[in-house]
């Protein structure tokens, strides 16, 4: 297997985890998912020479820890009191 097809599978596998993000009820879930997602998309745009693929994939992976962030921050206020 040469390495364009490695990445061209890297980009389905992608494309499987965002789409298995949005089905996701839980948010907490929707976002780790949607991190692994969009991780991924950066890796296979910076592989096929996409810039915008990989820089708006990397914003998204931004949004999705600080979301993570702040639910975690959220969680822990909670369980101390």
């Amino acid at each position: 297997m040469d390495n364009a097809t490695i990445w061209e599978w890297v980009g389905y596998l992608a494309s499987v985890v965002v789409a298995i993000s949005l089905m996701m009820s839980n948010i907490k879930k929707l976002r780790w998912w949607n991190l692994i997602g969009a991780a991924l998309f950066v890796a296979y745009g910076l592989a096929i020479g996409a810039l915008p693929v990989a820089l708006v994939n990397f914003f998204i992976v931004l949004i999705d820890i600080y979301y993570l962030v702040k639910i975690y921050q959220q969680e822990r206020q909670q369980a101390s009191k």
